[in-house]
């Protein structure tokens, strides 16, 4: 083989090579439901789904009030399924929750499980936003590892956004973003 032979075969593989890799770069992203599911399950492995997103601090205090309304029928709700005790403070008129054996290895979040897509339902064009490509998925999910406590009747009642997701074929929305390295859930 002549070395103009050999500079040609080597540079046919380069561009080979070059185009199988953006092809692969391409592909993953391309607005299709199987690139969305995947992106969205690997994103919701390491992201439960909590009854607290930000926490709370224990013993947790519920006074009289407009927020009481909601808050004393969660705090409740976990006191019955035994995660909290509930002690009532009747000179400064709050009940105060401290947690207990259970209730410590959910806290301060108290998540109960991870989502699993199971379907994509629908999707936006992908548009420019926010400096990226942008669009949003709208999807089917169940719920993994979910805990004894957060199926209850109870406990489903005071929290509505565990019940929904707890039931049959929830559905929820996301929004999805790619600068060229496949989707992702943008932080």
């Amino acid at each position: 083989m002549d070395k103009k032979t050999r500079i040609r075969s080597a540079a046919g593989a380069g561009l080979a090579a070059i185009f199988l890799l953006a092809g692969g770069c391409s592909s993953a992203n391309k607005p299709t439901p199987e690139n969305f599911t995947k992106t969205l399950n690997a994103y919701y492995q390491d992201h439960n789904d909590c009854l607290f997103p930000q926490g709370h601090t224990f013993p947790y205090e519920v006074a009289p009030g407009p927020t009481a309304k909601v808050e004393k029928p969660q705090m409740d709700s976990l006191t019955d399924e035994g995660l909290l005790t509930r002690l009532e403070d009747r000179d400064m008129h709050v009940d105060r929750y401290t947690l207990n054996a259970a209730g410590q290895r959910f806290a301060p979040r108290f998540c109960y499980g991870h989502r699993e897509v199971t379907g994509i339902v629908s999707f936006t064009p992908p548009g420019p936003r926010n400096g990226f490509t942008e669009t949003t998925v709208t999807y089917q999910y169940s719920m993994h590892e979910v805990p004894v406590w957060a199926n209850t009747d109870g406990v489903k009642a005071a929290f509505p956004a565990l019940a929904k997701s707890l039931g049959n074929t929830p559905t929820d929305q996301a929004t999805l973003a790619t600068v060229g390295a496949g989707w992702q859930v943008p932080q």
